[in-house]
C-alpha cells in the first residue's frame, strides 16, 4: 500500500507544518526557511572581521559616512565573540570622536585656525586605523589612544 502524499495534491501544507519524516516537499516547492541564531565565530574569522572593521571607514568615507562600516559590523557581529566586539566598539568609538573633531575643526577652519588641526586629524586617523587593522590581524587587543568608551 502506498503512503498518502503530504499535503494532498493541489493543497499547501498549513503554516508551520512540516511533512512527516521521510516525506519531501512536492517538486518545485522548498521547505520553509528556519533562521537560526548565528553562533560564535572561529578565532580566524574574528581576526578577519576585526581587521575589516578598522578598514571599513575608508570605504564609508567615499560616501561621507565613515562610521557606517564600524556601526554595521558592531551591530551584526557584537554577539559573535569578545574579540570582534572589542574591535568593533573601538573602531566605532574612534569614528565618533573623529566626527566630533571634523565638525569642530571644520568650523574653526572658517577662521583659518582649524586648518592645521584638520589636516593633522586626517593624517592621524589614517595612520591609527592602519595600525589598528594590523594589530587586529595579529590577534592583539588594540585600543585607540585618547578615545573614550562611548560604545562598549
Amino acid at each position: 500500500m502506498s503512503q498518502p502524499s503530504f499535503p494532498p495534491p493541489g493543497q499547501q501544507p498549513p503554516p508551520g507544518h512540516q511533512p512527516p519524516p521521510g516525506h519531501q516537499p512536492p517538486p518545485g516547492q522548498q521547505p520553509p526557511y528556519r533562521p537560526s541564531a548565528p553562533g560564535p565565530m572561529s578565532p580566524a574569522h574574528e581576526r578577519t572581521w576585526s581587521t575589516l572593521v578598522h578598514l571599513a571607514p575608508f570605504a564609508g568615507a567615499r560616501v561621507g559616512l565613515p562610521f557606517l562600516g564600524p556601526l554595521g559590523i558592531y551591530l551584526g557581529c557584537r554577539d559573535r565573540g569578545p574579540f570582534i566586539r572589542h574591535h568593533a566598539a573601538q573602531a566605532l568609538n574612534f569614528q565618533l570622536i573623529l566626527l566630533v573633531a571634523y565638525v569642530v575643526f571644520g568650523i574653526a577652519s572658517l577662521l583659518l585656525i582649524g586648518i592645521p588641526f584638520l589636516v593633522a586629524t586626517v593624517v592621524a586617523s589614517v595612520v591609527l586605523q592602519v595600525v589598528a587593522a594590523v594589530r587586529a590581524s595579529n590577534g592583539e587587543w588594540y585600543r585607540y589612544p585618547l578615545t573614550p568608551d562611548w560604545v562598549r
